[in-house]
């Protein structure tokens, strides 16, 4: 196998990987939605639609790589799912506190990931995926730290 081959395999596996986790928070954010009754929460909606975004960019990375998209989360998602189902048992306080643990691991996901040999990945990674998932991070973190979902009509774009 050649270094190309090898290294767009490894490439193919890391944009993978990034997948199943944005597939994960997408599935995340939606059960959220359902479980937080009644308001309509800007942030939350916002950060699902910008992870939504993410795996679009992330599929067709995969695609222009002549690999295959994943499809699912895989046990992230399940795991993700079960978590925030559950929450609804212990309040907003905890699917929040979900959330904003999820987008602490997508940071530290994009921040460690090694793309030796790929610039074409670190520039995905530096331009558009970790801008991005800082920003979900810190809806997410703020949303924390006042400890109730806000009511704002003007959240910033993902």
């Amino acid at each position: 196998m050649s270094t190309t081959t090898t290294t767009t395999t490894k490439t193919i596996k890391q944009l993978n990987a990034f997948l199943r986790g944005e597939l994960s928070a997408v599935e995340t954010y939606d059960q959220a939605l359902t479980k937080l009754p009644g308001d309509e929460i800007p942030e939350l909606a916002l950060n699902r639609d910008c992870h939504f975004q993410r795996t679009k960019l992330l599929a067709n990375a995969i695609l222009s790589k002549d690999g295959t998209p994943e499809t699912s989360s895989g046990a992230w998602g399940t795991l993700a799912q079960a978590t925030t189902g559950s929450a609804k048992l212990f309040g907003r306080s905890a699917v929040i506190a979900i959330l904003e643990e999820g987008e602490d691991r997508g940071l530290a996901d994009y921040r460690t990931a090694v793309v030796a040999g790929d610039e074409e990945l670190r520039q995905l990674i530096d331009v558009e995926l970790l801008p991005a998932q800082k920003r979900t991070h810190g809806r997410m973190s703020e949303l924390q730290k006042r400890g109730a979902p806000s009511s704002r009509q003007n959240a910033s774009s993902h």
